[in-house]
């Protein structure tokens, strides 16, 4: 048994063209890892005390911790557009999440809990050049695995017709709210997983006992999605380990509605002790212990990435391996989100409308943690990036040309090679959701337009240095830099290709 591992990593390193003592082999195996919800303050290697992350914080104690690196937006469609497309919010088809169908509002995304054949998000433009056609371009096996949300199924937007050669997940954001769901995809092909379907937005019923953790099993189910998508992704690792591949595992996780297996929420009642429950449901659903939970499924994928981690080196391949680990945008503020128990925004602020759905630091600075085998020492970079520029760095790790995009390669930073990097000029953000957000970052500095959509054009403007919690405008001190932030947001502010209701913020540009 011995020697044939050593017979397949010796497989896997001749076959990325890479020897032990490359330091940098060309193609290497890509796994990008993207939370859902997940704040900044989230993880244990960027300060979070409450909820344990051990081996995701052991890849930034042998990797590279970002303190500077954002989203493309605060909402999961429009920031996972971005990733695919290279397209920053005021170029990118996507700009606001946005069912493909008609629904009973009164129902909510019950109506298709109910009827799923309208699941399903709107699409992008068929053809559209992506991140994975890029890879498989340079000869990577991909796939992704997790949450879509980018085009319905029998769209021209399905994963499988933006790039991506296997697909085993949620279609639908809005069904991806159920961790028990009663179907996922498996490339087209709708796959029943035998559980039951549970309505959301009830309260618990009349009769149970709200103390009792029993009255809530009727929210859970016998198969947790979060397990049948792991044990797709590591088969799809173990099936190309000859490499390269590049895995985009788009998890729900921590995303509401919040439910984890009882055994590791228990541990956490143990540690944090008991709570309040939260019997409403909301949005969601109801849930006995709703802090416990959001720390348990937190703690369950860093568990598989223990697993993970250890799967790549049984197969020689864990040092030809880049391994990220990131989240699409800021954390949620509702009763099943508990952001500010934890403090997710970590260093800057988090309650209600300064997290998801915002353009405040909270709701666009990630974490982001960068590990490649055991090549890389310990660093915390102060590079300043964002989502775009994946497609460019991917790009150039790979050895082919990206399309067209908004990013700057930071290979440099990955290589310790920080003289060669390029700086961004500028980052750039708009949102047409939640009244309407602009923003642009140059430097230290941060302008921000709140309530665009109803025209106001007071620009704040933050020194994030001194302020990163966005506490004191400084605009009228600096009205030269505003001046430069609303030069910047007309050269790119574009009207979207796709041109839908919600998906286009109508700016009122200053005389």
């Amino acid at each position: 048994m011995k020697s044939q591992k050593i017979l397949l990593a010796a497989a896997a390193a001749a076959a990325c063209g890479c020897t032990a003592t490359d330091k940098f082999p060309e193609k290497p195996n890509i796994i990008y890892l993207m939370f859902d919800d997940l704040g900044y303050g989230d993880l244990g290697c960027y300060g979070q005390t409450k909820i344990e992350t051990p081996n995701i914080d052991a890849l930034a104690s042998q990797g590279i911790l970002f303190s500077d690196m954002y989203t493309a937006a605060p909402l999961s469609a429009p920031s996972r557009c971005c990733i695919v497309t290279g397209k920053h919010m005021g170029h990118s088809q996507i700009r606001n999440n946005k069912e493909h169908s008609q629904h009973d509002p009164a129902l909510g995304w019950n109506a298709l809990f109910l009827d799923d054949s309208g699941e399903g998000q709107h699409p992008m433009l068929a053809g559209t050049p992506t991140i994975a056609k890029m890879m498989q371009e340079a000869g990577y096996k991909t796939a992704m695995i997790g949450k879509w949300g980018l085009g319905f199924p029998s769209s021209d937007s399905t994963p499988n017709k933006m790039g991506f050669d296997y697909f085993y997940g949620f279609n639908c954001q809005a069904l991806a709210h159920s961790y028990y769901p009663t179907h996922l995809w498996e490339n087209d092909v709708k796959i029943e997983t035998g559980n039951e379907t549970v309505m959301q937005g009830q309260p618990l019923p009349e009769g149970l006992d709200p103390m009792d953790p029993a009255s809530y099993d009727r929210y859970g189910g016998k198969y947790y999605s979060c397990d049948l998508m792991y044990d797709k992704l590591e088969k799809f690792i173990v099936d190309n380990a000859g490499g390269p591949f590049f895995a985009m595992w788009t998890t729900t996780v921590p995303h509401s509605a919040v439910q984890a297996p009882k055994d590791e929420v228990m541990h956490y009642v143990d540690k944090l002790g008991d709570e309040e429950p939260r019997t409403d449901g909301g949005m969601y659903l109801p849930n006995r212990y709703p802090h416990a939970t959001y720390a348990a499924m937190v703690t369950h994928i860093d568990t598989q990435v223990g697993k993970l981690v250890a799967k790549l080196r049984e197969l020689g391949i864990w040092d030809n391996t880049i391994f990220i680990v990131t989240s699409d945008n800021g954390p949620a503020h509702n009763g099943n989100s508990p952001m500010e128990y934890f403090q997710s925004g970590g260093p800057f602020s988090c309650a209600a409308g300064w997290g998801k759905s915002s353009l405040h630091e909270g709701g666009i600075r990630m974490p982001f943690v960068l590990a490649w085998g055991d090549r890389l020492k310990e660093t915390k970079s102060p590079h300043i990036a964002y989502f775009a520029d994946l497609m460019p760095t991917f790009a150039e790790l790979a050895g082919v040309q990206a399309p067209e995009n908004d990013g700057i390669s930071f290979v440099p930073t990955i290589k310790g090679q920080s003289g060669r990097q390029q700086e961004h000029p500028y980052l750039y953000w708009e949102f047409p959701g939640a009244k309407g957000w602009v923003a642009v970052r140059i430097g230290e500095w941060k302008g921000l337009l709140q309530k665009a959509a109803k025209g106001n054009q007071n620009m704040e403007l933050y020194n994030l240095t001194t302020d990163p919690r966005e506490s004191t405008d400084v605009a009228a001190e600096h009205p030269d830099i505003v001046k430069q932030m609303w030069e910047i947001v007309r050269e790119n502010h574009e009207t979207p290709e796709i041109d839908v209701d919600n998906f286009y913020l109508d700016i009122n540009f200053p005389e």
